[in-house]
């Protein structure tokens, strides 16, 4: 007879507590090699491809695409093959597997630097000019070596989990997409593409079967009028009805957060019940910048500029130890917002970047986060935090801080105001600037000489 055991879900990041399922690569009954993919995972930081610890035939899958897996629950069950290779137990890297789940797995711990929000599972080709959004996918050890992100055969269709996680909230069918990629796999492009043209959407029929079926497109044409749910530009009364963003789905009924705004949730509640804040607000003028200056390579120099001035604003506070780590570094976590919630990827040594520098790393940050192939390195681990939240709009904020970080800084739109100048006013651009910081690990003296050092550096020509 053969041995059976179960799989239980592994951390799959820093103290991560669940996983969401995007796709199963078998199902039961299936036989299954060592280290073949089983499973694509959504954590609050990654899509992440989960191998078969072990070979032999599924004898049960835990949860359906869609469903959140705590860490440490069983995942599958296996019958092993004792005429496959098997690893051995001495040999095990990390999965947590036996012959019984756990009565009750408990989360673990948060790390204080897995605290930090993390950056983006989609990227907004259509964002205002340089909006820094995008998504972000890891690796995972498994046997002796570590298993990036590959484009998979699943069904016919070869494409890497992460595309398969965005074809699924995009509600595209994979099958129906025309491949650009290299060796014929569906890319993120391709995926968005064919949701921007409404050209493979799940169900739909397929588009070979309805162009020679003369009579096939009469049925659907009467039958949309009578639904009682199509969607009209009006309200019942004639007025326009407000349209949702693309990517919102409102459904009107409770559903659990997952990824990384499940992530989020928690992220906030904790820094919101450990941190003391207290915001600064002021306006920098602007006026004196020479044409081609950019705003965010201007804001980043700021920052670095007035941490070099005020070490205390960057640096990580232990509120339990009570101690504090001033950095020589600068690392700027820059936020980013995307409908699947906050992603902040971490810009390193800002400090020794010029401004050709800067604008390259957050690009570079920004197509890895596209492509999905950022480490999971580059989203904690930041010094300070900017926010640079008046690209769509707002003035002033009182922006969250994030242990162990001490302060963020937030940006608003630029504006023209009224300055008064010798012998009269004149119309000045100003960017609203915000500062949040831990009074705990700062005081509101250090704060504002942080405030002003930005200041000075803003108003500088170049």
């Amino acid at each position: 007879m053969s041995q059976t055991k179960n799989f239980n879900l592994p951390d799959l990041g820093e103290g991560l507590p669940d996983a969401t399922i995007v796709e199963w690569f078998v199902k039961e009954g299936d036989v299954i090699k060592l280290d073949e993919p089983l499973v694509s995972m959504e954590t609050a930081k990654a899509v992440v491809e989960v191998p078969s610890p072990f070979s032999g035939t599924v004898l049960k899958l835990s949860g359906a695409a869609g469903d959140i897996i705590t860490t440490g629950a069983v995942l599958a069950s296996f019958a092993l093959d004792p005429n496959l290779p098997q690893r051995a137990d001495g040999q095990d890297t990390g999965h947590s597997h036996g012959h019984a789940a756990p009565a009750a797995a408990a989360a673990p711990p948060p790390l204080p630097t897995a605290a930090a929000p993390v950056a983006a599972e989609e990227a907004k080709p259509a964002a205002a000019e340089r909006d820094d959004a995008g998504t972000v996918v890891g690796a995972m050890q498994s046997s002796n070596a570590v298993h990036a992100e590959q484009a998979l055969a699943v069904g016919g269709v070869k494409a890497v989990p992460a595309v398969r996680a965005t074809a699924r909230k995009l509600g595209v069918d994979l099958s129906r997409v025309r491949a650009t990629g290299a060796d014929g796999a569906v890319t993120m492009a391709d995926v968005k593409q064919a949701a921007a043209d409404g050209s493979a959407k799940i169900g739909a029929a397929p588009a070979a079967v309805a162009a020679p079926a003369a009579a096939a497109p009469a049925p659907a044409q009467v039958a949309a009028p009578v639904q009682s749910d199509a969607r009209t530009p009006l309200s019942a009364a004639g007025k326009p009805m407000r349209t949702q963003p693309p990517g919102v789905v409102a459904k009107g009924q409770p559903e659990p957060l997952k990824g990384v705004r499940r992530n989020m949730a928690r992220v906030m509640a904790d820094a919101h019940s450990k941190v003391v804040p207290t915001t600064l607000n002021d306006d920098a003028d602007i006026h004196a910048w020479l044409p081609g200056n950019d705003v965010t390579a201007r804001l980043v120099r700021s920052i670095v500029v007035a941490a070099q001035k005020v070490p205390a604003m960057n640096a990580w506070f232990d509120g339990e130890a009570l101690t504090r780590t001033l950095h020589a570094q600068v690392d700027i976590g820059i936020a980013v917002d995307t409908d699947d919630g906050l992603f902040v990827p971490a810009l390193r040594n800002a400090d020794m970047l010029d401004a050709r520098g800067i604008r390259e790393g957050v690009n570079r940050l920004r197509e890895q986060v596209e492509a999905r192939s950022i480490a999971a390195s580059e989203l904690s681990g930041y010094t300070i935090s900017l926010s640079n939240f008046g690209m769509f709009a707002g003035r002033y904020a009182t922006p969250v801080v994030v242990p162990p970080c001490v302060a963020i800084v937030g940006a608003g739109r630029a504006r023209h105001q009224m300055t008064p100048v010798m012998g009269g006013v004149e119309a000045h651009k100003v960017i609203p600037l915000s500062v949040t910081f831990d009074h705990r690990a700062a005081t509101g003296g250090e704060a504002a000489r942080f405030l002003r050092a930005m200041m000075d550096d803003l108003a500088l020509a170049s």
